[in-house]
């Protein structure tokens, strides 16, 4: 019982980062943008939000918990819309080549990171004195009675408030896209740009707004791996592949948020089941490594065989909208 505790617990500890910028890209990707910049800002929402608590807690004489965790959230969550504005005024305002754009974010994105990181461990005394203790033991904070009720208590309720709010926030946005009017405007704008414009729906708008609030929400996902997976330490090129896998869980979850949930906790399965099977070498666990993206590209030719077209994703994704003049 205590491998399968310890187990389930560093599976969810990997899927929940994961889940976070699949959520973002979902948004992104139902109004027809394909941000491939993902990595990038989940790199700027991590560092930001680890800035935002090391300075806040270095200026206060008795930080307080609660405050560091408002001003590394909203830190994590602005600089990565940040990075989602930059992407859409290239991609949207002017035209420029979504996958290039993409790429190029992710770039600068991880070159942010890493060069602010390295920049705080520096001005906190040298890599690991990055101090944010307060702010850090209250992203871990888990939830108050029942992660004492055992072995349930210790699997799936001995997290962080972040590891909540993914799985409420996917179910919101599910919720968001079928149920509400703005969320059908939303998939329109994702399918048919020029149908929804004659509708009188602003597609430019809808657009920008889901692609900075997808960047912010795949941001929160960095925040998650720096507070609570990590502890408020930061690591050069310390997410690996994981925003990758992130954009690969949304072809997997067949750009369904609610889907993204289990499906983030499959990858974060597969991400680390070579660490418990004996005897593997470097090459085979470099294998091991990328079943995720073996049974997304599996999931990607059933999908396609079927045609079925609530499972594909939207018909102008990666085009540009270009306005008919009347």
């Amino acid at each position: 019982m205590g491998f399968l505790v310890i187990f389930i617990q560093k599976v969810i500890g990997q899927g929940i980062g994961i889940l976070y910028g699949a959520l973002g890209e979902i948004l992104t990707e139902k109004s027809g943008n394909l941000n491939l910049g993902i990595p990038g800002m989940m790199y700027m929402g991590g560092i930001a939000g680890l800035i935002g608590a090391f300075l806040y807690e270095n200026s206060a004489a008795q930080p307080n918990g609660l405050v560091g965790v408002i001003i590394s959230f909203l830190c994590a969550f602005l600089c990565a819309a940040l990075g989602g504005l930059v992407y859409s005024i290239l991609t949207i305002t002017l035209r420029a080549n979504q996958n290039v754009t993409g790429l190029a974010l992710t770039t600068f994105g991880v070159g942010f990171g890493n060069f602010f990181g390295g920049s705080l461990s520096k001005l906190a005394g040298g890599v690991g004195q990055i101090s944010v203790a307060v702010t850090g033991a209250a992203f871990k904070t888990p939830v108050p009675g029942l992660s004492k009720l055992g072995a349930i208590g210790q699997a799936f309720f001995s997290y962080g408030f972040l590891t909540y709010l993914a799985i409420i926030l996917a179910i919101l946005l599910s919720f968001f896209l079928n149920k509400t009017r703005k969320g059908l405007n939303l998939r329109a704008v994702g399918e048919s740009p020029s149908t929804a414009d004659a509708a009188g729906i602003h597609v430019t708008a809808y657009r920008y707004l889901a692609t900075c609030i997808g960047g912010g929400l795949s941001g929160l996902g960095g925040l998650y791996f720096v507070m609570e997976y990590s502890g408020g330490t930061w690591t050069n090129n310390g997410f690996g592949d994981r925003g990758w896998l992130a954009i690969a869980l949304v072809i997997f979850a067949l750009w369904k948020p609610v889907n993204a949930i289990w499906g983030s906790l499959l990858f974060g399965g597969l991400y680390i089941l070579y660490l418990y099977i004996p005897g593997l070498s470097r090459s085979t666990q470099e294998i091991f490594k990328a079943l995720p993206y073996i049974v997304t590209i599996v999931v990607l030719i059933i999908t396609s065989l079927r045609k079925e077209r609530e499972h594909q994703p939207p018909a102008s994704l990666g085009r540009a909208y270009f306005r008919e003049e009347r």
